[in-house]
C-alpha cells in the first residue's frame, strides 16, 4: 500500500480524498481544521481522519511524516507556507493551493531535496498549462496563446449569473489582482475584469471573457510572444463585478458603519458566499478551450486546440468544477505515490506535458475518471 495525506478537507480537497480512497493500492489520510468537513468527507469512505491546525508548518511535517506522497489543498493564503514545509519535509506532493506568492521560488528548495513538487494541479491553472506545454513540446515557436476558462450554473438568473463550490475568498481575489500577461514577448499588468469580449460556446451559447491573473508559471516556463487567460463567465457579470470593486466592496481596510468595525471585503466574501452557494444537486459545468499557434520546426505555421466541456455528475453528485479541479490532483498524487513520475524541483502541468510517460499516465487516468475533450491540429 502506498500512502497519501490530502492537507485540506474543502469541496475540491474532499473530492481527491474520495477520488484516491477508490485505489486499491492507496491509503488515504486526509487532514482539516474542521472536525464537521472530515466527519462528513469520511463517511462510507476507507479515509483516516486527522484534525490539525494546517497553518503550522510542525504540525504538516508530522503528518506527513509516513506518506509516499501528499496533496495540498488548501486555501491560498495558506498555501505557500503548507508547500515550502512539505517539500523541507522530502515529501513528493501535487498541490491545488493556488497561492498568491510564486511556487517556482521553491523549486530550488525543491532540487535540494530532491522533492518533484506538482504545483497548479486543478483545471486553470493546471489541464490548461498541460495543453499548453502540450503545444509547445511540438513547436518550435509561439506565436500565441489563449486560455479561455469557467465554471458556472446552468441557472443564468442566479445572483450575478453565478455560483461557487470553493471560497468566495478566492473568487474575489481573482476580481481585485491585476492580470499579468505577455504581449512583445514581455509581461505586462492589465486591470482584471477588463478586456472584455463575447465568446461563443457550442451547447452553452454566448458567455463573457474578460482577463484574469491565471497564467502564473507559463509567464516564465514557456516561451511565447502574446499569452493571456480570460475568465469566462454570463454576459454582464464582469461589468457587475467591476462596479462592486470601484464602490469599495473588495477593500480589505476596515471602516466605520453603525458605530461598528468591519472590513467590507470580508462582509462581501460572507454575503456572496452565501448568495453563491450552489444548492445540493444543482447542475453546472466547466468550460475550458486552449489555443496554441506558432511555427513547427519545419517552419510551418500550426494551431493546436485543446477544448473541455463537463458537466455534474448525477449519479456521484459531484460537481464539474470538483471533477476538473480534483481528478488532476488526484492522478498526479497517485503517479508521485507510485513513482511512476520523478523529476525534483517545482514542475508546474506545463512541465509535466513534456515527460512523454508522464504525459500519457495522466491523460489515461483523466479518461478513467470520465474527462473527455477535444484536441486538434490545424
Amino acid at each position: 500500500m502506498k500512502r497519501i495525506a490530502v492537507l485540506g478537507c474543502g469541496l475540491i480537497g474532499a473530492a481527491i480524498a474520495r477520488d484516491l480512497s477508490r485505489q486499491d493500492d492507496l491509503e488515504v489520510t486526509v487532514a482539516d481544521a474542521s472536525l464537521e468537513t472530515l466527519e462528513r468527507a469520511g463517511e462510507g469512505r476507507p479515509l483516516r481522519t486527522v484534525r490539525a491546525d494546517l497553518s503550522n508548518p510542525d504540525r504538516i511535517t508530522q503528518i506527513t511524516h509516513g506518506a509516499d506522497a501528499v496533496v495540498g489543498a488548501l486555501p491560498g493564503r495558506l498555501g505557500f507556507a503548507m508547500l515550502e514545509a512539505v517539500i523541507r519535509a522530502g515529501k513528493p506532493i501535487a498541490d491545488i493551493s493556488f497561492s498568491p506568492e510564486d511556487p517556482l521560488a521553491l523549486d530550488g528548495l525543491a532540487r535540494e531535496r530532491g522533492v518533484t513538487a506538482v504545483v497548479d494541479c486543478g483545471v486553470s491553472p493546471g489541464i490548461s498549462n498541460f495543453a499548453v506545454g502540450r503545444a509547445s513540446a511540438r513547436l518550435s515557436e509561439i506565436d500565441e496563446a489563449t486560455i479561455l476558462v469557467g465554471g458556472l450554473p446552468e441557472n443564468r438568473r442566479r445572483p450575478f449569473g453565478y455560483a461557487i463550490v470553493f471560497s468566495a475568498s478566492d473568487v474575489i481575489e481573482e476580481y481585485t489582482r491585476p492580470a499579468r500577461i505577455l504581449e512583445d514577448g514581455r509581461t505586462v499588468m492589465r486591470p482584471a475584469l477588463s478586456e472584455i469580449e463575447t465568446v461563443e460556446v457550442p451547447g452553452v451559447g454566448a458567455l463573457e471573457a474578460f482577463l484574469t491573473d491565471g497564467l502564473r508559471t507559463l509567464l516564465t516556463t514557456v516561451r511565447a510572444r502574446s499569452m493571456r487567460e480570460k475568465t469566462l463567465r454570463y454576459p454582464g457579470h464582469a461589468d457587475a463585478m467591476r462596479s462592486l470593486r470601484e464602490c469599495g466592496f473588495f477593500e480589505a481596510e476596515r471602516a466605520e458603519a453603525g458605530g461598528v468595525s468591519v472590513s467590507p471585503r470580508a462582509m462581501t466574501e460572507k454575503l456572496l458566499g452565501r448568495a453563491w452557494k450552489l444548492a445540493e444537486g444543482e447542475k453546472e459545468f466547466t468550460f475550458l478551450r486552449a489555443v496554441v499557434s506558432g511555427l513547427d520546426s519545419a517552419g510551418k505555421s500550426r494551431r493546436y486546440e485543446f477544448e473541455l466541456l463537463d458537466r455534474t455528475d448525477p449519479e456521484r453528485g459531484m460537481t464539474s468544477m470538483a471533477r476538473t479541479t480534483g481528478y488532476p490532483c488526484s492522478a498526479v498524487a497517485a503517479m508521485l505515490a507510485r513513482g511512476e513520475y520523478r523529476d525534483p524541483g517545482v514542475r508546474p502541468p506545463e512541465m509535466l506535458a513534456a515527460d512523454p510517460d508522464a504525459s500519457a499516465r495522466f491523460l489515461e487516468a483523466l479518461r478513467a475518471r470520465g474527462l473527455a475533450w477535444t484536441e486538434t491540429w490545424s
